[in-house]
């Protein structure tokens, strides 16, 4: 009698601790699958209009005054004034070992170097910004006096104090680009077998830096949430190209619904946007209105 009870006391006992772990086990399933965050559908719960109200840390999303991305404009105005505090870029990039990954609303290029300036370093005042990583946006997030293009490259630099300087680079279809030519055959694989990350071997970022000495410049924040402010932007003032197959390359990799990941245009809030000219070598600031 005593064993009968004692096997049914073990039989309950391992029934209670199969159920404790098949419940932490389905839970963590979930968040697996529920991993987006946010999303760029408008008008959806976690859509842009909504990223401030999702986390407390990304209220800013929703009541920053420095958002990114904002509309530039074409040209000089009459406005505009001289001023001697841009000059042309000052960075140097260098190959180094990198992964693609596919964070799901966008895909990366993650440079691996130990050493924090492993891929090269862009100045700017003085302080030396490092290359972490680059990714793509389609379409463009910025607009040049209200056109947006086909795509846009960020290229994503940090201070030692965790400050950020991020270069953009517009394209619009047309030949192939040189530098996605050189990372295709790891988009088909991100794309063909759903991994999340793959070795891309050494990867040179002068060849997505590409060509343009004339740049805007303003500050704002991150275009994907917590959206934090205070980031340098540059914004190459030439537009690049992509063929058609490379942009559906990079598309067809992302999480469904993520294909067009561009944030809407910000308000820019009455902040200085400026242009630097190389051919005349003056710079051209903007008082821009609110829109």
């Amino acid at each position: 009698m005593r064993s009968a009870r004692h096997q049914l006391a073990v039989s309950a006992l391992q029934l209670l601790l199969l159920l404790l772990a098949v419940v932490p086990a389905a839970r963590a399933q979930q968040e697996t699958e529920d991993e987006l965050e946010f999303s760029y559908i408008a008008g959806s719960a976690n859509g842009p209009e909504n990223w401030g109200n999702i986390k407390e840390e990304w209220a800013t999303c929703g009541t920053g005054r420095m958002q990114s991305p904002i509309d530039l404009p074409v040209s000089a105005s009459a406005s505009a004034s001289a001023s001697g505090d841009l000059a042309y870029l000052n960075h140097t990039y260098r190959p180094t070992e990198a992964s693609l990954v596919n964070r799901g609303h966008d895909i990366m290029v993650s440079f691996l170097g130990g050493d924090a300036a492993a891929a090269g370093t862009l100045w700017i005042n003085g302080t030396a910004y490092h290359l972490r990583q680059l990714h793509w946006h389609s379409p463009s997030e910025h607009t040049v006096d209200g056109r947006r293009y086909d795509l846009e490259l960020h290229m994503v630099h940090q201070s030692a104090d965790n400050k950020a300087a991020v270069i953009g680079l517009l394209y619009e279809i047309g030949g192939r680009n040189d530098f996605l030519q050189q990372l295709e055959p790891y988009l088909r694989s991100l794309a063909e077998t759903k991994e999340k990350e793959v070795n891309a071997g050494v990867v040179d970022p002068w060849d997505a830096r590409g060509d343009g000495q004339s740049y805007y410049r303003y500050m704002g924040s991150l275009t994907t949430p917590s959206c934090d402010e205070g980031v340098i932007w540059t914004v190459i003032n030439r537009v690049a190209t992509v063929s058609s197959y490379q942009l559906k390359l990079l598309t067809d990799a992302v999480h469904d619904g993520m294909e067009m990941n561009a944030r809407p245009l910000q308000k820019v809030n009455d902040r200085d946007i400026s242009l630097f000219s190389p051919d005349d070598h003056r710079e051209h600031y903007y008082a821009a209105a609110d829109h």
